[in-house]
């Protein structure tokens, strides 16, 4: 691990991202609800995604300057991203959510804890 993320502008990048994911889930907007619902989310735990996702974007911006609660965070949000593709796979959600929102942002998240914190 290195002593700061460098570069830290990727870092910057996915907590934006994350910090927008947890505003998108507030409503939950149209698309996020139909995420929930075709995963099996129970509508009494929706509450709990904003505050995780708003975690998460602290975290990393935190993360710049303190290194290991950048680690932490993004590789949580590798595991919660894990969880994610396995509920869909579980529910046999193999759409856009699946592919496009939880493949992707895993791979997003992997890159970003590779290129600015290992490599």
């Amino acid at each position: 691990m290195r002593a700061l993320p460098e570069p830290a502008w990727p870092v910057v990048v996915l907590a934006l991202i994350q910090a927008g994911d947890g505003v998108l889930c507030l409503g939950p907007v149209r698309f996020v609800r139909e995420c929930f619902e075709g995963v099996g989310f129970p509508r009494e735990w929706w509450w709990v995604t904003p505050p995780v996702k708003f975690a998460a974007a602290a975290g990393l911006v935190v993360g710049v300057w303190v290194p290991w609660l950048g680690v932490v965070a993004v590789w949580g949000l590798v595991l919660y991203f894990i969880v994610a593709i396995f509920t869909h796979v579980r529910a046999r959600d193999f759409g856009r959510n699946l592919f496009l929102n939880a493949v992707g942002m895993l791979a997003i998240c992997v890159l970003v804890a590779l290129y600015s914190f290992v490599l």
